[in-house]
């Protein structure tokens, strides 16, 4: 029996379309502008200070402004119309983008943790209070870029991975300026290395869950927030669904989902299956996937397809 097929292109929570984040092309160069700004002004101290804290710490915020400019890069991309070799368009490039990113993130803690060790083995005098001071003036910057996403982070992972990168640099940069002033009162110059060990880990953690996020939806895995077993229970409302199988949800990019399924109709009720579709897509609105492609099967027939799940 031919597919009944159907992409729904309704709201991210309600019924409006998947999120619109336009806005957020302001947040994401404002995010840039002030970033790459800081970068110059840390590594300027961090040389005139041989500060290791504050050269790893403009490292990680180097890590972050191509991460953002990558971010907004893909939110570009997903503007792109479909074609005949991307039918989807470029959504995907938002996932890949988080992926790549949570690699930068892990590939500059290594860097991190091995020149803190070099550090702490030869330790070098530092101006804790140059350090405080420009570590103080990194919690204002990235404290203020991470309230330009807070308000979108649970709605894009690109968002949330660039919110959580903000959060964590703010309290990095109060992590310096803490080691700053122990340095500045008590000379103990290998605190700045525990600072840059401190700092590796807190990326570490805060990294972690957009990896495992990120590359769960790069191997086409189900979204992190989707429940199989209440969507099959949604999808069993629909008037004479008696069954659901074959069912597989994925992400398209980190605002849309999309999810195909086998429907096993009851045979007096197929004729009414354009309705059944229309009433399946407005419940699956509310539970975040915006496409949706449904096959019906008549009650007393077999699935054919292998693997039938």
């Amino acid at each position: 029996m031919s597919a009944g097929h159907d992409h729904s292109h309704a709201g991210h929570h309600h019924h409006d379309h998947a999120p619109k984040l336009d806005h957020l092309n302001t947040a994401f160069i404002v995010g840039i502008l002030l970033n790459s700004i800081f970068i110059v002004v840390e590594v300027i101290a961090g040389l005139t200070t041989h500060s290791l804290s504050l050269l790893t710490d403009a490292g990680h915020n180097l890590s972050d402004v191509a991460s953002l400019a990558l971010a907004l890069l893909a939110f570009k991309l997903t503007k792109v119309s479909a074609n005949s070799k991307y039918t989807y368009g470029y959504k995907r490039s938002t996932i890949i983008v988080s992926f790549f990113n949570a690699l930068i993130l892990f590939v500059a803690v290594g860097f991190i943790l091995y020149e803190a060790v070099v550090r702490f083995l030869n330790p070098e005098v530092v101006s804790g209070g140059t350090m405080a001071w420009v570590a103080f003036i990194g919690i204002a910057i990235n404290g203020f870029t991470a309230w330009l996403f807070v308000k979108d982070k649970d709605k894009d992972l690109n968002v949330k991975g660039a919110y959580l990168h903000m959060a964590v640099d703010a309290i990095v940069s109060f992590g310096v300026v803490i080691s700053g002033l122990i340095i500045y009162f008590t000379k103990i110059y290998w605190i700045d290395s525990v600072v840059s060990v401190i700092i590796g880990i807190v990326i570490l953690r805060g990294t972690w869950s957009l990896l495992k996020d990120s590359l769960r939806l790069e191997m086409d895995g189900v979204p992190a927030e989707m429940d199989l077993e209440k969507i099959k229970a949604e999808l069993m409302k629909g008037k004479g669904v008696v069954d659901v199988h074959h069912m597989h949800v994925w992400a398209l990019s980190t605002t849309e989902n999309a999810l195909t399924a086998h429907l096993v109709i009851k045979p007096e009720a197929m004729a009414e299956f354009d309705n059944i579709k229309h009433d399946l897509r407005h419940r699956l609105e509310h539970l975040d996937i915006n496409h949706s492609t449904f096959e019906p099967e008549f009650a007393d027939e077999k699935c054919k397809q292998l693997e039938c799940l």
